[in-house]
């Protein structure tokens, strides 16, 4: 069975945070036109509609993306999904093509503005944590490069190290790929988001890839609230 532990530290790091998980398997994640193609048009024309006229100051306005920017700001970060939501709205640049399940939360991710992760889940190795960076702590961006972290910041690992944070990102060891038939989506949600936003954002990821593979199996979608656990 999938388990997933929040430690003792990301509780007294993040008192008023929580992280949202969906995992879905039996999929076909093979780079190809789908329904989700069309989808992705509706969301860009909804999102120019709904923010038309909007500056980056109108945009700050929204309490989400207040939450992340307060988040960001402590390490002296810009959210970067702000920016690929101004983008679409005033550049009116198309979301991306990368893979089905990749695209699934791409598209999600600007509608609910809410960060999320993807991994292969059958690339994870057991256990699985949320906690936060310490002083000392690093690991391999996707890019190929390493980093050494900054403390405190929203972190999940597995058995072999670290494989995502807030600020750097994820991994290089552990991303969706074409190949990958099982993905774990992780929504991390600082102090300020609401768990509404999450709940909407797992399910609007779930929705998308229904578009692509119907026969999708959810196998654990659940809420970890700092507090309570």
């Amino acid at each position: 069975m999938f388990e997933i532990e929040v430690n003792g530290r990301f509780h007294q790091t993040f008192p008023e945070g929580g992280v949202g998980v969906l995992l879905i398997g039996n999929i076909d994640n093979s780079k190809r036109p789908t329904p989700l193609d069309a989808r992705k048009r509706e969301i860009e024309r909804r999102l120019q509609e709904k923010y038309a006229g909007y500056s980056r100051a109108d945009f700050l306005e929204l309490k989400i993306l207040q939450a992340y920017r307060s988040y960001y700001k402590k390490f002296n970060k810009t959210y970067h999904v702000q920016l690929q939501l101004e983008s679409v709205v005033q550049k009116g640049k198309s979301l991306p093509n990368v893979s089905p399940l990749v695209d699934a939360n791409f598209a999600a991710e600007l509608e609910t503005l809410v960060l999320t992760a993807g991994h292969d889940a059958d690339l994870l190795v057991p256990p699985i944590t949320l906690d936060a960076t310490q002083v000392g702590d690093e690991f391999v961006q996707m890019s190929g490069k390493k980093r050494p972290l900054k403390p405190n910041d929203m972190m999940m690992s597995d058995g072999k190290g670290i494989i995502c944070t807030i600020i750097y990102g994820q991994d290089k060891r552990t991303p969706i790929s074409p190949n990958t038939k099982r993905a774990l989506y992780v929504a991390y949600a600082p102090e300020g988001v609401p768990v509404t936003a999450v709940q909407q954002q797992l399910k609007a990821i779930h929705q998308n890839i229904l578009l692509f593979a119907p026969n999708a199996q959810v196998e654990l979608q659940e809420i970890y609230a700092a507090q309570g656990g």
